[in-house]
């Protein structure tokens, strides 16, 4: 069977410091243990925050941007959030993340106009609260050897945790990409793993019939 060309080192060196390795990755239990914890010992608006990122993969400049008009969140089904970012678009919003958001805007009494996600003296929330709740969680809750290794280590690793999960859901990467507000070869650069070739199952029979000539007739 056909293998795949040699990548350019050209290529090879631009795709090395896109890709992100698998390993590199918080998986679904380690975001849910952080947010768990974090959800137990900060207050205000930072664990909502950290939850509508890892669900929505918004970056942390389009989360602290979302006011309560730009949500919309049905009962126990998907819903959605505007980012309106340079080129507007919609993402969806799991049902979980959905009841998280409406017991956040009952519970601090959020009018349409107002950010979803404040600080508690008024205006957006700071970068440095997040940001302080997210470290002491990874020293509470990833081991030692976690820690060192530097995973999770930005927040914004939530957003590449959920941008992941979307594509091992069987997502197609232009509507990952459309999501995200990125290209889909940047998807593609980013998460390698993702796209090998050897793990998908090619009928080949059902190709060489898509690819067969029309009869040619001998001259």
């Amino acid at each position: 069977m056909p293998t795949r060309p040699d990548v350019s080192c050209e290529e090879s060196c631009s795709l090395s410091k896109l890709a992100i390795g698998e390993s590199s990755l918080l998986s679904a239990d380690h975001v849910r243990a952080l947010l768990e914890w974090i959800q137990e010992e900060s207050s205000g608006a930072v664990f909502p925050f950290l939850a509508s990122m890892a669900g929505t993969a918004l970056s942390p400049g389009e989360a602290a941007s979302v006011r309560v008009q730009d949500v919309t969140l049905p009962d126990g089904v998907f819903g959605e959030v505007q980012v309106r970012a340079a080129e507007r678009r919609r993402v969806p919003v799991s049902p979980d993340i959905v009841g998280v958001l409406r017991s956040w805007i009952d519970e601090a009494d959020l009018e349409a106009e107002d950010l979803l996600f404040p600080a508690e003296l008024g205006g957006p929330l700071a970068s440095s609260e997040y940001k302080r709740a997210w470290s002491q969680a990874r020293q509470a809750v990833l081991s030692p050897d976690e820690v060192q290794a530097g995973l999770g280590e930005q927040v914004s690793s939530l957003r590449d945790s959920c941008l992941d999960r979307w594509l091992e859901a069987g997502v197609p990467a232009w509507g990952v990409a459309e999501w995200a507000g990125v290209s889909a070869s940047w998807i593609a650069l980013r998460y390698p793993h993702r796209f090998q070739l050897e793990d998908i199952e090619i009928d080949w029979d059902h190709l060489e019939e898509v690819l067969r000539l029309p009869d040619i007739p001998e001259r």
